[in-house]
């Protein structure tokens, strides 16, 4: 069993999704990074200067007057500032999977074009050339 293990742990396939892990965990972060440094600050300045990322409810009845107050305090708090910059975070990601997948489904259908070069009989159903006039199986004439 464990020579087993240790052969399913070395095969191709399981290097390639160890791989893929890790470039869609880095990719990932990439994203959120994007999304918190680049989208969403020109999104709140058009929405009136808002910062996301520091709207919370606080559940404990308080005011804080920053995301750092709250923290610093340890209060309960509902982040949907976070919330929504996670949510545009997971389209973006998902739309660039998307696309990706898209791509690679592409470049995949091009590469499996085949070629036909044979027909069936419609009397016995066997493959005969798509050149042919008459079955070679059983004689039937094909026009």
């Amino acid at each position: 069993m464990l020579e087993e293990f240790k052969k399913f742990l070395v095969q191709g396939n399981m290097v390639d999704m160890a791989v893929g892990f890790i470039f869609g965990g880095a990719f990932a972060t990439v994203v959120k990074s994007m999304v918190a440094n680049v989208v969403m600050p020109p999104v709140g300045m058009l929405m009136g200067k808002v910062d996301f990322s520091q709207l919370f409810i606080a559940l404990d009845g308080n005011t804080y007057a920053s995301m750092e107050a709250l923290d610093k305090a340890g209060a309960p708090a509902i982040k949907y500032g976070l919330f929504i910059n996670d949510i545009i975070s997971f389209i973006i990601l998902g739309f660039v999977v998307f696309m990706f997948i898209k791509g690679y489904n592409k470049l995949k259908a091009s590469k499996e074009t085949v070629e036909v070069t044979t027909k069936i009989c419609s009397e016995c159903a066997e493959s005969i050339p798509l050149a042919a006039k008459k079955c070679g199986h059983c004689g039937n004439t094909h026009v």
